[in-house]
C-alpha cells in the first residue's frame, strides 16, 4: 500500500480570502436567517395557537414550517459564525452530521409535498367524504411516514458517501458540506456505491412525482367543471401554494444535481448554493402566509392578544 493521509477535517473554502468580503457574507446569511426563522416560527406558532386551524391542511403546512426551520438551521448559523471569525474548518463527523441533517430534511420536505398533494386531491376532488376519510389519525400516519422515509432516506445516503476514508483531499468549494462537493472528493468506491443509491432513489422520486402528477391533474381537472367561479376561485387558493412550493423545491433540487461541481469557490457558486439552501425556507412562509387569508387573520389576532397582554 502506497503513504496516504487519513482526512479527518475539511476546509470550507469561501469566495474570497478578504475579511471585509466574509463578514460581509456573514451579515447577509444571518440576515436572511433571521427573516426565514421568524417567518416559519411565525406560521407554527399561529397554527398551534388558533383552534380554527387545525384541520389537516394547517396541520401540514406547520410540519413543512418545521422541517424549513430545520433546513436552513443546519447550514447557515456555522456558516454566519465561520465567515465572522474566519474559522473555515469542521470536523470529519460534523460534516457527516451536517450532510445527513441536510438531507433528512429535505427529502422530509418532498415526502411531505407528496402528502400535501393528495390531501388537497381529497378534498377538492371528494368534498363529501374529505372528513370522513381524511382524519386525524390519518394525518399523524402521514406526517411520520413522511419524517420516517425521510430518515430511512438519509441514513441510507450518508451512511453510502462516509463508509470509507477519504484521502484524496479535504477542500470542499462551498461554505457547508454540500453533497455534491463531497461526492467529488470521495474515494472511487464511494462513488459507485452512491451511484446505486441514487439508482434505487430515482425509482422512489418517479413514483412520487407521478402520484404529483396525478393528483394536480385531477383537481384541476375537478376545478374547471365547477360552475360557480367562487368555488373555483377558492379551490384553486387553496392549492395554489402548494404548487408554488412544490415548483420551488423542484428547481432547487436540479440545481443540486444539474450544477456542475466547481473546483473553485466562485460567486456563482455561493449564489447557487444559497438558491436551494436559503431560499425554499426563505420564500416558504411568504407563500403560505401571505397568500392565505385565514392565517393572515389568525395571526392578527394571535398579536392582539399578544399586545393586549402586553
Amino acid at each position: 500500500m502506497g503513504n496516504f493521509t487519513i482526512i479527518t477535517e475539511f476546509l470550507l473554502e469561501g469566495i474570497s480570502s478578504s475579511r471585509e468580503l466574509q463578514i460581509l457574507q456573514g451579515l447577509l446569511f444571518f440576515m436572511v436567517y433571521v427573516a426565514a426563522v421568524t417567518g416559519n416560527l411565525l406560521t407554527i406558532a399561529v397554527i398551534v395557537t388558533d383552534p380554527r386551524l387545525h384541520s389537516p391542511m394547517y396541520f401540514f403546512i406547520g410540519n413543512l414550517s418545521l422541517i424549513d426551520f430545520g433546513y436552513i438551521s443546519v447550514t447557515v448559523p456555522k456558516s454566519v459564525i465561520d465567515s465572522l471569525t474566519g474559522r473555515r474548518w469542521i470536523s470529519l463527523p460534523a460534516c457527516a452530521s451536517q450532510t445527513f441533517l441536510f438531507i433528512f430534511f429535505g427529502s422530509t420536505e418532498f415526502f411531505f409535498l407528496v402528502v400535501m398533494s393528495c390531501d388537497r386531491y381529497a378534498a377538492i376532488c371528494h368534498p363529501l367524504h374529505y372528513g370522513l376519510t381524511v382524519t386525524s389519525r390519518l394525518c399523524v400516519q402521514a406526517a411520520g411516514g413522511s419524517w420516517a422515509s425521510g430518515l430511512v432516506y438519509a441514513a441510507i445516503h450518508t451512511g453510502t458517501i462516509f463508509r470509507l476514508r477519504f484521502t484524496e483531499s479535504n477542500v470542499i468549494h462551498q461554505y457547508f458540506c454540500d453533497v455534491p462537493q463531497v461526492l467529488s472528493i470521495a474515494a472511487q468506491a464511494t462513488r459507485s456505491s452512491e451511484a446505486v443509491a441514487l439508482a434505487v432513489s430515482v425509482g422512489l422520486v418517479v413514483l412520487c412525482c407521478v402520484i404529483l402528477l396525478v393528483s394536480y391533474v385531477n383537481i384541476f381537472s375537478t376545478v374547471l367543471q365547477m360552475c360557480s367561479l367562487e368555488a373555483r376561485n377558492k379551490a384553486l387558493s387553496t392549492c395554489s401554494p402548494q404548487i408554488a412550493v412544490l415548483i420551488l423545491f423542484i428547481i432547487s433540487s436540479l440545481f443540486v444535481y444539474f450544477n456542475p461541481i466547481s473546483q473553485v469557490s466562485t460567486l456563482q457558486t455561493l449564489l447557487t448554493s444559497m438558491f436551494y439552501s436559503m431560499v425554499p425556507p426563505f420564500l416558504n412562509p411568504v407563500i403560505f402566509s401571505l397568500r392565505n387569508k385565514e392565517i393572515k387573520r389568525a395571526l392578527s389576532r394571535m398579536l392582539k392578544r399578544a399586545f393586549q397582554f402586553l
